[in-house]
């Protein structure tokens, strides 16, 4: 089953068991779907499907940093449900140490040492762990292993 059928069955099921923050992610991530799909001009694969997910999953982390510096816990809460929901769909994160292990196994195959070799190390790995990631997390730990 794809992703776009995945999110169409689960929002009938949210319908069905009137769970209404459940409901109003999943019409927004089916939107969201729906407008790269247009912008595309024909249907998404998995992969891209999970690309505009993880995009929707950033701008809610965006967003309660946003709130929380401005005390604003409520939008706090309602933003962290809406996360939990969009993560339901995503691949199990990488935590640092993964990433770190991942990013020290290319900086040795492109033989970087240096800071400004960080690009050398920053595309390989971001194709590795697109979607599993964060991208600032994964800058930060190669400019950590860069500076020694």
């Amino acid at each position: 089953m794809s992703l776009i059928e995945q999110l169409l069955q689960d929002q009938k099921l949210a319908m069905k068991a009137k769970d209404e923050l459940r409901l109003a992610t999943i019409r927004l991530l089916r939107s969201s779907v729906s407008y790269a799909q247009i912008n595309k001009g024909e249907k998404l694969t998995d992969d891209e499907v999970l690309e505009v997910l993880s995009r929707e999953a950033k701008r809610r982390r965006e967003a309660i940093d946003a709130a929380a510096s401005g005390q604003r816990y409520d939008i706090v809460e309602k933003e962290r449900a809406e996360l939990e929901v969009i993560n339901s769909y995503l691949p199990k994160q990488l935590d640092e140490a993964e990433i770190e292990a991942i990013a020290r196994e290319i900086a040795a195959q492109v033989d970087a040492v240096e800071l400004k070799d960080r690009g050398k190390v920053m595309g390989p790995l971001m194709q590795k762990i697109r979607g599993r990631a964060d991208g600032k997390v994964a800058g930060q730990v190669v400019e950590r292993i860069l500076r020694g």
